[in-house]
């Protein structure tokens, strides 16, 4: 059986994401009850940034499935000293059955690793999308509310790789609805915007993005936000903080956002820049599930492992 790779979420079809986020789930809650699918395998962990959830979460996952785990840190491969990456994947295919890479680059450099039929390549984060964090973003929405179908998903912030990734899933899953308000200059390419509207469109979910703080939506089911510095990269403008402040996730906004019945939860991929995109009051205040998202990070892991290694 051919490895499969989990590059972007565009990759996935509807029926796989829903898929890999029940697997996420029946683990969560003690309902998978295959053992150790992944004993003998091997796994490779090559992360070239700072990571605490998604290093950690992969790395326990694999094992959970039985697998024996080998990290790499951003200077221990031969591509630092001018091996070609493809190069480096027809080597390392010979060896592990997994590559779970994270990097601050583009995509390009995970395609290469993949085009091979042998190790399976897992996109752990790139610049333009995180695929496996849109996956445990879903699978928590999925426990909490018992379906996805129907829910409205308000993102506030910059419009970084996790947004991409909740953007290119929302629009693949029938009814559900995500509304973007990201600071000017700050959003999703319009490019990409129209791209993922329009799949959405087709599959009969809803994406917004617009830039005023003034006409939230009202009644959502969620309020999402991310780190305003991804990766601790710097922004093109010296002044980007104040053109963020509006942005930030207060007790205020939770209110003018919530339902009347209090149903309305709050996410955060972490970690948080505490007092920026997010206050202590909402990050630990009785709405906020985003610790149990950071939980889902390792079932949805296991789930994308499984999925690449074991065939679903």
């Amino acid at each position: 059986m051919l490895v499969k790779h989990l590059l972007s979420i565009s990759d996935l079809d509807r029926e796989t994401i829903l898929s890999l986020v029940e697997t996420a789930v029946a683990i969560a809650e003690g309902r998978w009850t295959v053992e150790r699918p992944l004993a003998g395998r091997l796994v490779g962990i090559y992360f070239r940034k700072t990571s605490t959830r998604t290093r950690t979460s992969f790395t326990v996952a694999a094992l959970k499935l039985g697998a024996q785990v080998i990290t790499y840190g951003p200077n221990d491969l031969q591509i630092v000293t001018g091996e070609s990456v493809p190069d480096t994947a027809r080597v390392l295919a010979n060896y592990l059955d997994a590559l779970v890479i994270r990097t601050n680059e583009t995509m390009a450099e995970m395609r290469e690793l993949a085009c091979q039929d042998r190790m399976a390549v897992v996109n752990a984060m790139s610049e333009s999308e995180h695929p496996t964090q849109s996956l445990a973003d879903l699978a928590t929405l999925r426990e909490h509310f018992g379906r996805l179908a129907g829910l409205h998903v308000l993102y506030l912030g910059e419009g970084n790789n996790s947004a991409s990734a909740i953007s290119l899933a929302v629009a693949r899953l029938p009814g559900m609805r995500l509304t973007l308000v990201t600071p000017e200059r700050y959003g999703l390419p319009a490019g990409f915007i129209a791209e993922v509207r329009a799949t959405a469109a087709a599959n009969g979910s809803e994406i917004e993005q617009h830039h005023d703080m003034s006409r939230l939506p009202r009644g959502v089911d969620a309020v999402y936000t991310t780190r305003w510095l991804t990766m601790g990269v710097k922004k093109a403008d010296e002044d980007w903080v104040p053109r963020f402040r509006p942005y930030t996730v207060t007790p205020a906004v939770m209110a003018e956002v919530s339902k009347p019945d209090g149903s309305t939860v709050f996410l955060h991929d972490l970690p948080a820049m505490r007092g920026y995109e997010v206050l202590d009051e909402v990050l630990d205040g009785p709405q906020s599930i985003a610790f149990r998202q950071a939980y889902h990070k390792m079932t949805s892991a296991m789930a994308v492992l499984n999925w690449c290694l074991a065939g679903g």
